[in-house]
């Protein structure tokens, strides 16, 4: 079949001196064919940080906001903003976290490309 692309991962939670650095270090990655996904999107206020200033391909949703998203009105807005925001940037969305099938379906009708969690399957060994 064909070649799946690399994707490498970025969190938050890393500590990061220079987004200007952080760019340069990652372009060959991206000229090569791997892609970029952010993880753990909307744990903190870098992610927009790192949204607005690297080739993101993936938002990675932070599991909280899934977890809470049936909840509370206000988290759920989030959820779909989020979702809506990187629709218009060309920016496939992974909710994590995701697991039961009524959090799968809202996710779905919200326009969340992808879901990660128990609700699909325990991690796997590579």
């Amino acid at each position: 079949g064909p070649v799946k692309p690399i994707v490498l991962e970025l969190t938050e939670r890393q500590h990061i001196v220079s987004l200007e650095k952080l760019r340069a270090d990652l372009q060959p990655f991206i000229d090569f064919g791997f892609r970029l996904a952010l993880d753990d999107f909307g744990s903190g206020y870098s992610s927009y940080l790192y949204l607005a200033n690297l080739p993101v391909s993936f938002l990675k949703i932070e599991g909280w906001l899934v977890q809470n998203m049936q909840k509370d009105r206000k988290v759920a807005g989030i959820v779909e903003s989020l979702a809506s925001f990187a629709r218009k940037e060309g920016v496939l969305t992974v909710a994590e976290h995701v697991e039961d099938a009524e959090t799968a379906r809202i996710l779905l009708e919200m326009g969340v490309d992808f879901g990660q969690g128990w609700y699909f399957g325990r991690p796997q060994l590579v």
